[in-house]
């Protein structure tokens, strides 16, 4: 690339990357403590959708707790973002033609969703964007943080992305330097598999002494249904078909707000048959006959994809590092049989901030803030965690009807006694090294999508509303495209092309053999390229400022 023009910089106290609920939270709370005293802090948070909430996706049922604390009077709020309560809570294990109904009484307490909201996550970081700008808090959407500034070892702040970068990887026309945003802490928010939390975790060995991380793939559509199908506050999940017993995951059916309903479907990424499709299973879903009913007549309005961290407690990194800290699903605080985790992610945004606060006062800077780390497992975080803390790898070791009912087993004992027969158990290996040849697998075929109840992928990703620009270095990263021929290809059958939910890899028959197309521009920032490919031989890089879904009540 031609020499550059230097970057212009700007100074604050506390640089946020990421508008999530976690990034917004800690924003928050670092305003209402500096009121609280009577001080100043200078908060700037950059978020790399187009705005606040274009990249933010989960079911999702939400528990309150986390907006309690933040934010008391939300509830009476005629702005608020929830607003249907949870009336029914409905469990299923499904089989291939039928299925039965868990009766709520043998699920453990912490299942339960009463007291719960059905919304959009979205919409809950739009209003917690408005909150936070309200107090004084500058929010740069569209700028993605592309680099981090380490200076003597220290984190002093992030660098956003270069804008008017070529294909080539030359400027055009268009091209802007991004700006350096220095600041005494900088917290990641970025969500899962953040890209720059990634080299934070690598550069000062966070992850040294935890276990491996886990993931799993969500994949949500909304639907616009019948008033007669419309079941406000119906909560039901489901397990079992379409997903073979070594296969981990399941479904979930929300109705909320104005004849809205949430379905989606998860799978655990340590799935061994590199031709399974969770795109394909997901659409399999709907055509069970528990299920289907519901969408006769109603009409697809939303879709998108996302990573999940599923690791929990045993596998959460270090959380703080000279002059950063990790919150929300950054750190993976999310609760895998509940299936939430932004609760956990507004608590962790606010106690970092608590910290990072009292460093502030202390005339600190660009240190560990090391109150933090040693303060989460105590929490309310902490202890939402720990007691759920097998759950994942008893499904993992024993398929999802035994390891569920010891999972089950599990919650009820640690609920009763305090304390788990299993002890913490391990997950084993990650998710990358779980696939098996395609030559020791059967080959798993779908049906063509009919249009109606079950889609392709390219029609999908239209409803995200996802675009890049075409004229920008691929952010996709293959570092040894021979091995991803010789391998990838070769000896998996290609499973990138199975795997991402978004369309984004091919593997092209031809007279010279496969070609490896890759349609970044389809990309809805899901991140699973990035954990499941069996070499690591993709990194997730952001895209251009701006570029990526733009979700609407997700």
């Amino acid at each position: 690339m031609a020499d550059l023009p230097a970057r212009e910089s700007m100074e604050f106290d506390v640089v946020i990357v990421g508008a999530g609920p976690a990034g917004l939270a800690a924003a928050i709370r670092l305003k209402q403590d500096a009121a609280e005293k009577g001080a100043e802090v200078s908060v700037v948070v950059v978020e790399k959708g187009s705005e606040v909430g274009a990249h933010i996706l989960s079911g999702a049922v939400i528990d309150p707790s986390g907006l309690d604390a933040l934010l008391p009077e939300w509830r009476d709020d005629p702005d608020r973002p929830l607003k249907t309560e949870v009336t029914a809570d409905e469990f299923m294990y499904l089989g291939h033609a039928g299925g039965i109904r868990l009766p709520n009484v043998f699920m453990p307490k912490l299942m339960n969703n009463h007291g719960n909201f059905v919304g959009s996550l979205g919409n809950v970081a739009r209003y917690l964007g408005r909150k936070a700008e309200e107090l004084g808090v500058e929010i740069y959407p569209g700028f993605p943080a592309a680099e981090v500034l380490v200076e003597d070892g220290r984190v002093v702040g992030v660098a956003t992305g270069d804008m008017g970068i070529g294909r080539n990887g030359e400027p055009n026309a268009n091209f802007t330097r991004g700006m350096e945003l220095r600041a005494k802490y900088t917290i990641f928010a970025e969500g899962a598999r953040g890209s720059l939390t990634k080299q934070m975790v690598d550069r000062y060995g966070l992850n040294q002494g935890r276990d491996h991380q886990k993931y799993g793939l969500g994949i949500k559509e909304l639907w616009q249904v019948k008033p007669d199908k419309f079941q406000p506050g119906l909560v039901r999940h489901s397990m079992g078909w379409p997903l073979p017993n070594n296969a981990g995951g399941g479904s979930w059916l929300y109705h909320f707000d104005d004849h809205l309903v949430s379905v989606g479907f998860v799978v655990h990424l340590n799935y061994k048959n590199p031709t399974l499709s969770p795109f394909e299973e997901f659409q399999r879903f709907k055509t069970h006959p528990m299920v289907r009913d519901v969408f006769e007549g109603a009409k697809r309005i939303g879709y998108g994809a996302r990573a999940i961290m599923e690791g929990g407690w045993q596998s959460v990194p270090r959380l703080s590092f000279p002059g950063g800290c990790l919150v929300g699903d950054s750190a993976g605080f999310v609760n895998v049989p509940r299936i939430k985790g932004s609760h956990n992610a507004v608590l962790s945004g606010m106690l970092c901030a608590d910290h990072v606060f009292d460093a502030l006062q202390a005339g600190r800077a660009h240190d560990e803030v090391s109150s933090y780390e040693e303060a989460w497992r105590a929490s309310p975080i902490g202890y939402d965690l720990k007691r759920v803390r097998n759950v994942k790898p008893l499904w993992s070791r024993y398929g999802t009807m035994a390891g569920v009912a010891l999972g089950g087993l599990d919650m009820w004992m640690t609920e009763i006694f305090g304390r788990s027969p299993f002890g913490t158990m391990k997950h084993g290996k990650p998710d990358h090294e779980s696939l098996l040849p395609l030559s020791q697998v059967k080959l798993i075929k779908y049906d063509r999508p009919d249009g109606v109840l079950t889609f392709d992928r390219l029609s999908s990703v239209f409803l995200s509303n996802t675009n890049h620009e075409e004229d920008q270095p691929v952010h996709l990263q293959v570092k040894d495209m021979g091995l991803q021929k010789a391998s990838e290809h070769d000896v998996y059958g290609g499973p990138s092309q199975r795997y991402c939910p978004a369309g984004v890899y091919e593997w092209i028959e031809g007279e010279g053999g496969a070609r490896y197309q890759i349609n970044a521009q389809n990309c809805v920032h899901c991140k699973t390229c990035d954990i499941k490919d069996p070499n690591q031989n993709i990194n997730w890089v952001t895209p251009e400022g701006g570029g990526g879904p733009n979700y609407v009540n997700m």
